[in-house]
């Protein structure tokens, strides 16, 4: 990892480089290798010092904190406070969208399917508790089944809603469970 430190109006001693890496290991525990640079500019005013510094970590994310006290070690640890306190924050989102990502998918693998329109539906019909939603409106164009059968065989859950060109009737064609292909015609 990269350290920079910048002084205005001081010069940078061995201690205040020490006391700056040693901040910094404390960082490197939250970001596990992740740190790429760090630019720290120290600076003294009458009896205050200032400390601003920016880290850099992998997936273009920086961090800035800024610190006064009245010693330096005071202004350093409370830069690096502010920097730790937002790459735990950020570290937090990321662990919780994983946690997010991993229920959600434990949950469609153990959802209940939807129960069959019969007993019980409601005044409309329909089941309570299960919705319809609709995924997208395409046009119907005609084609022969064979047509249809060499659009459904490339995708494995696919299906297609067509108008057979020989009888101008809609047709659904769908890949079966087995791997075979349905074919429902209207009666008419």
């Amino acid at each position: 990892m990269r350290l920079e430190l910048t002084g205005r109006h001081i010069r940078i001693t061995p201690a205040l480089r020490q006391l700056v890496e040693d901040g910094l290991q404390k960082l490197e525990r939250v970001f596990h290798d992740g740190a790429v640079s760090l630019q720290a500019v120290l600076s003294q005013e009458k009896h205050r010092h200032h400390v601003e510094m920016t880290l850099h970590a992998r997936g273009e994310h920086f961090f800035h904190g800024a610190g006064k006290g009245k010693d330096w070690e005071a202004a350093i640890n409370q830069a690096f406070d502010k920097v730790e306190q937002q790459a735990r924050k950020l570290k937090g989102k990321w662990t919780e969208g994983r946690r997010r990502r991993a229920v959600s998918s434990a949950r469609a693998a153990t959802a209940p399917r939807p129960e069959r329109v019969g007993r019980g539906a409601g005044e409309d019909g329909l089941e309570r508790g299960v919705r319809i939603i609709r995924a997208r409106r395409t046009a119907s164009k005609p084609m022969s089944v064979d047509e249809a059968a060499l659009e459904v065989a490339d995708n494995a859950g696919a299906f297609i809603v067509f108008r057979n060109a020989s009888t101008d009737a809609v047709n659904v064609l769908f890949r079966r469970p087995d791997g075979n292909l349905g074919l429902i015609e209207p009666e008419a």
